[in-house]
């Protein structure tokens, strides 16, 4: 590419140099992109810049904070179109900082670089636009779960809840743990359940509920334990920098 206009957000930069920065970049025309850039590329705000070389790293040039007309391609109507780009334009803040921090490094960890996914950015940008809004602790929750089952569909990763490992129905009173290259496996009337410290296990009634209600406040633990053991999979149970900024966080406010 030489010069091309993209839209996106910076998921993660290191420093390169006195004055320049490795840039992760979310765009919206070619997904994850690695570019050298001048350092002081804001978070959390759509980015507009040109990129510029032929190989895996780019360069990026005249980066700066994105109109919102620039962004957003459906029209929107004149009575709202100043609120809406007021919405646009505010700060991520507080403890919703963290949850931002732990979008962009699943993101940046797990998805493949210049592959185009544009639902999935458009998801991104809602979930930002979401947590620029006050949230209940639940509200917040579900946000990220709902984010985490888009990158999960975008990823070819399908969640099975509806049969076990041996493509047996679901047995309300049969408890489950769920291993990622397996799927819900029974476990014998002989383990000890409580000794399964670190597995996501389920009781067959509350997988049932999952199925017929979907993400919802009521399911919202047990999708948290499924989810957060999956992308640990995926990560190779690699620690993921942000979950540990909230833990030291959440401590000191004790």
């Amino acid at each position: 590419m030489r010069n091309e206009a993209l839209i996106g957000y910076l998921l993660h930069q290191r420093p390169y140099q006195e004055k320049r920065a490795l840039y992760y970049l979310f765009s919206q025309q070619h997904g994850v992109i690695h570019g050298i850039g001048k350092k002081g590329a804001p978070l959390f705000m759509p980015l507009q810049l040109f990129a510029t070389g032929k190989r895996d790293l780019k360069t990026f040039s005249q980066i700066n904070i994105a109109s919102f007309s620039s962004v957003h391609t459906q029209a929107v109507q004149d009575d709202n179109a100043a609120n809406v780009d007021i919405r646009h334009q505010e700060s991520i803040t507080g403890q919703h900082q963290y949850a931002a921090l732990y979008l962009n490094e699943i993101l940046w960890r797990l998805l493949p670089t210049e592959d185009p996914m544009p639902i999935l950015w458009q998801h991104y940008q809602n979930s930002l636009d979401a947590l620029k809004k006050p949230l209940t602790a639940d509200e917040l929750r579900l946000c990220l779960r709902q984010f985490e089952s888009y990158l999960f569909n975008e990823l070819g990763f399908s969640l099975t809840l509806h049969q076990d490992s041996l493509e047996n129905p679901i047995e309300p009173e049969q408890v489950y743990r769920f291993l990622p290259d397996m799927g819900l496996v029974p476990t014998l009337h002989t383990e000890d359940v409580e000794s399964m410290v670190g597995h996501a296990v389920f009781k067959g009634n509350d997988i049932l509920l999952m199925i017929e209600q979907g993400l919802s406040v009521s399911t919202l633990n047990a999708w948290s334990r499924l989810h957060r053991q999956l992308i640990d999979h995926m990560l190779d149970y690699q620690p993921l920098q942000s979950r540990l900024l909230w833990q030291q966080q959440q401590r000191y406010q004790l």
